[in-house]
Parts: structure tokens; sequence; C-alpha cells
């Protein structure tokens, strides 16, 4: 199982050498403000929503002091935007008082913050601060247990029994890799099986359309042609970038 998993994990650098964060940011706090933001919603969603939000609040000392209905009309695109507005003023103000108006580089420390679990911290950790670290989204523990590589539903057992697998320095890499072929190839409820360049290391091959005609009309994002979720992309990424809200 660990060498077909290292495997895999090799196959996809070959598949997704650009594969990044699909959040836009330009410095911790904004990451750490769209991650938290991302629950229960489309990466594509908080980054149409996030240019007016860090427009009108760029610091955490300007969130922290934000009117709350200003704010949640701001992020209401996104979902839930009363607990998240409580969290985001919650993990400003903390980030005010506790860290001097930066955001932590310490699992420990950001996992304190309102609003922020492990899978958040990982995100930030990982992409803003270049600590190690994998993240867990429902498209990471989808894969990695149709893969065969673990077993468990809890996103930190998932976490420890995948980190046992793959030296530390590819957590980080993993984790982008593993959600870009979750969503643009291996689907919740209709994997293109037949499109897919792993196909002949995956113990669930069949589970989804194995046509190969098929399957390619299940693909999304660049693999289908489409833009991502980002509306600023890499300079690597192949595909064009997403529209900002209310283009389309």
């Amino acid at each position: 199982m660990v060498r077909r998993a290292r495997r895999i994990n090799r196959e996809l650098a070959e598949v997704y050498p650009y594969a990044h964060p699909e959040l836009d940011f330009r410095n911790p706090f904004e990451l750490l403000v769209a991650t938290v933001l991302s629950a229960q919603t489309t990466d594509l969603r908080v980054n149409q929503t996030t240019p007016a939000l860090f427009a009108a609040y760029p610091t955490p000392e300007d969130m922290a002091a934000a009117v709350p209905e200003k704010l949640e009309e701001i992020i209401r695109p996104t979902g839930f935007f009363r607990a998240k507005a409580r969290s985001l003023m919650g993990l400003s103000a903390a980030l005010r008082d506790d860290f001097g108006g930066e955001v932590p580089g310490r699992l420990a420390d950001l996992v304190k913050l309102p609003g922020v679990g492990r899978k958040t911290a990982n995100v930030v950790l990982g992409n803003a601060f270049g600590v190690p670290g994998i993240t867990v989204d429902t498209h990471f523990g989808r894969l990695v247990r149709r893969w065969k590589w673990t077993e468990q539903e809890d996103p930190e057992k998932v976490e420890a029994e995948i980190a046992a697998i793959f030296p530390k320095s590819e957590w980080t890499m993993l984790s982008h890799r593993v959600v870009f072929h979750g969503r643009r190839i291996c689907h919740s409820r209709k994997p293109a099986c037949g499109a897919c360049p792993i196909a002949a290391l995956c113990p669930s091959y069949g589970e989804g359309e194995t046509d190969p005609e098929k399957a390619k009309k299940l693909l999304k994002y660049e693999m289908g042609g489409y833009p991502g979720q980002r509306l600023s992309p890499p300079p690597d990424y192949p595909g064009s970038p997403a529209p900002p809200l209310g283009a389309g």
C-alpha cells in the first residue's frame, strides 16, 4: 500500500505540476480569512468575495473593528455569513490583542483562534509559512479512502495515518495534488474513471464512468477546458482565470 501510495503521488505530480492553493491571497492574514470563509462553499465563491472584503478591511485591526452588519453583507455570498463574521471578528481581535496584529506561524497558536481548526491551520502553515502540513478537506478524505490509504473518517486520524506514509517534505504538495485530482477527475458522485491518468493504480477503478469518451465529458476546470477557481492564479496555471463576482 505504501509503495502504491507513493507512486500515485509521483504520478499526480506529473499530471499537476502546477498544483497550488485555490484561494486568492497576498499575505498570511488574507489566506487565513479566505480559508475560514471557504467552509461549506466553493473556493471560487470565496475568491469572488474577498476583493471587496480586503478593500474594506485590509488588516486584523480593521476587521476587528468592523460593524458586524456591514461585514456580514460583504461575505453573505459565502453562506453562513453571521457565524463566519463572528469568527472573522474574533480571530482578528485575537491577532490584534495577542499576536501584535500578525498571523502566528505555529499550529498551537493558530488553532486557538476563533473558527480555526487543524485543517485551516495546516492550509495557512503550508502555503503562507512553508511549514509542511496535510490538509484533510472533503476531497482529500474521499480520495485517500478510495485509494485504501486509510479507513479513517475522522480528519485528525486521516491526517495522522497519511503523514506516516509520506515524508514531511511532501505533505503540502501532496495535499494540493490530491485536492486537484478530486475536483477535476475523481468526483464524489461520478468519478471520471475512464479519463483518469492513475486508473491503473486505483483499487476503486470502476466506481465511476469507465467509457473514455463519456468520462472526458465529466472533467472539470482546466481538464475540461473551463476556468479554475482563482481570479488570480499562479503564472504557470494552464487554465484561464475565474470570473469576478457578477461576471458569470
